[in-house]
């Protein structure tokens, strides 16, 4: 299984309901990454998107605690072993993790692949990814050239688990 993030210098994901800032480059990479795939999100992260709808050309799996929540076009799932359960369709290679906080905290321990973009900058953040290079199994595998949008700098790195 995949994890898709982008993240800040102190592993910053958003504020606010938020992404933290849109890049381009970083916005194509994911769209190309997970197009005809799996993506595994939260509730929260579902009603972030573009008039909340799920992300056409993907299956769509929800986490949520609310029982009664419905999502045309999408899995609502209510746990992590249900969510498990629909995934055993898909082979793992095919599967993104794509957020929010909850969600990547809950699927790490299954994933073996994060694909993180790096911004070299701190914003203000209230969520936050697991911070990988302090977690001891991970290992950068793949490191892009420097990217710049504007005033800012970021590389496009590939973790795996060892």
């Amino acid at each position: 299984m995949n994890l898709i993030a982008a993240v800040d210098e102190n592993w910053g994901i958003g504020y606010r309901g938020k992404l933290l800032v849109s890049i381009p480059k970083d916005m194509k990479l994911f769209q190309e990454m997970t197009m005809g795939k799996v993506v595994v999100m939260g509730r929260r992260t579902l009603e972030s998107l573009p008039g909340g709808l799920p992300l056409a050309g993907r299956v769509n799996v929800v986490l949520t605690s609310n029982r009664n929540f419905k999502a045309r076009n999408a899995f609502v799932v209510h746990s992590v072993p249900d969510a498990l359960e629909t995934l055993k369709n898909y082979s793992d290679e095919d599967v993104f993790v794509i957020g929010g906080e909850s969600i990547y905290r809950q699927f790490l321990p299954y994933c073996s692949v994060a694909h993180i973009t790096k911004i070299s900058q701190k914003f203000e953040t209230d969520v936050y990814l697991p911070d990988l290079d302090e977690a001891g199994d991970w290992k950068i595998t793949a490191d892009s050239e420097e990217q710049t949008y504007f005033d800012l700098e970021y590389r496009f790195l590939k973790y795996e688990k060892i």
